[in-house]
């Protein structure tokens, strides 16, 4: 079991070290990002945490899934593997029609 965590619907107020406080009451924490968006600079409402053991992430989950933060009730679960991205050129390998 992994102990990386997705928390979703994150109000834009939140920021890492706030994200940090909320998910110590659980355990170590070992690092929490707030993704944000690189052209305006606001949060994506999204971010993962990740905490010292597999335990520890799952005290986590079941204390905070579903806690209001800010009026918004959180998603908090663990974080699946990124999935690969396919070519930047736009090239799909298909053969052409003409």
């Amino acid at each position: 079991m992994s102990s990386k965590i997705y928390v979703g619907n994150l109000p834009y107020s939140v920021t890492n070290d706030s994200l940090q406080s909320n998910f110590g009451e659980f355990g170590d924490v070992t690092s929490a990002k707030v993704m944000m968006d690189r052209d305006t600079g606001r949060s994506k409402g999204f971010g993962f945490v990740e905490m010292g053991s597999p335990e520890m992430a799952q005290a986590a989950i079941n204390g905070l899934n579903g806690q209001s933060v800010d009026g918004r009730s959180i998603v908090v679960n663990l974080a699946r593997p990124m999935e690969p991205r396919g070519a930047s050129d736009g090239y799909r390998g298909g053969r052409s029609s003409y």
